[in-house]
């Protein structure tokens, strides 16, 4: 038997949300059987009346690269999360209680699922912060805002905003794949960054040339570090190491001569 107070729930046919004036039990009404019987029905009842509600939060990130359907989702299911949690006791109407819960899910929803960039978790905040900022005075000014003018309005320094923008800017890094360039000579982005090593083809050689510079004597080493790796002149060396210039030119073609040698010897038995 129904009590007097109680209205039956009657969900419209095509199973839509019902509106005001169509056979809808009150709203305290859906809340009190909640809360107070656990009702199922009531709860399906509630969350099917907000799911239009939970939509336009997840309108505001239309756009991004998420499907919506994927967006909406989540939005529904931080509805379900708010309708379970919500005490209307507290006298908090629950659209105020139930959008930061929607909005929530669908931040965490980019931060641990788009996002290919993790940013730290207060930064994260203080992107939220500087977009809802940005929107305010975008339709306050009638145009977008400075940096300056963000900043003003969080009472943050500059600095902090331009880091915002910034890690908002590059949260996603680009393909090497996508095409750059005119219409014409349209290309992959990855053959116009980086170039070859100019030292790559060196390798081999310093590689030959430490294998040969442990069979030289002493004075023949420092001959070769002053002149190549200090950059002094042979008449400088002559003076360092107490050598006529025309000696230490002796050596040192001697020395070059030798290493020349056994690097091609080297390099003839790896060929073989």
């Amino acid at each position: 038997m129904v009590p007097a107070d109680s209205e039956e729930i009657r969900p419209s046919p095509e199973g839509a949300p019902n509106g005001p004036g169509e056979g809808l039990a009150p709203e305290a009404l859906l809340w009190r059987r909640l809360r107070d019987q656990r009702d199922p029905a009531a709860r399906e009842e509630l969350v099917r009346r907000y799911l239009p509600f939970a939509k336009n939060l997840a309108l505001r990130y239309r756009g991004a690269s998420e499907s919506f359907d994927d967006l909406l989702q989540v939005a529904n299911l931080g509805l379900v999360n708010a309708v379970d949690r919500f005490d209307p006791a507290r006298g908090t109407p629950f659209a105020a209680f139930a959008s930061p819960t929607i909005l929530g899910e669908l931040k965490r929803h980019f931060r641990d699922r788009v996002w290919t960039v993790r940013v730290p978790r207060g930064l994260h905040d203080r992107m939220a912060e500087v977009e809802k900022a940005t929107t305010v005075l975008t339709v306050e000014l009638q145009r977008s805002p400075s940096v300056n003018e963000i900043a003003a309005k969080l009472e943050i320094d500059p600095a902090e905003v331009l880091e915002v923008l910034e890690a908002n800017h590059n949260r996603r890094p680009l393909s090497l794949d996508r095409p750059v360039g005119g219409e014409e000579d349209e290309s992959p982005a990855s053959e116009w960054v980086g170039d070859e090593d100019e030292n790559y083809e060196l390798i081999d050689d310093k590689l030959a040339l430490e294998g040969v510079l442990p069979q030289l004597d002493d004075r023949e080493r420092l001959i070769l570090r002053l002149r190549f790796v200090e950059d002094m002149t042979q008449s400088q060396i002559a003076d360092q190491i107490g050598h006529s210039q025309m000696h230490v030119s002796r050596i040192l073609r001697r020395t070059l001569e030798r290493i020349r040698e056994q690097v091609a010897e080297q390099n003839g038995e790896d060929a073989g």
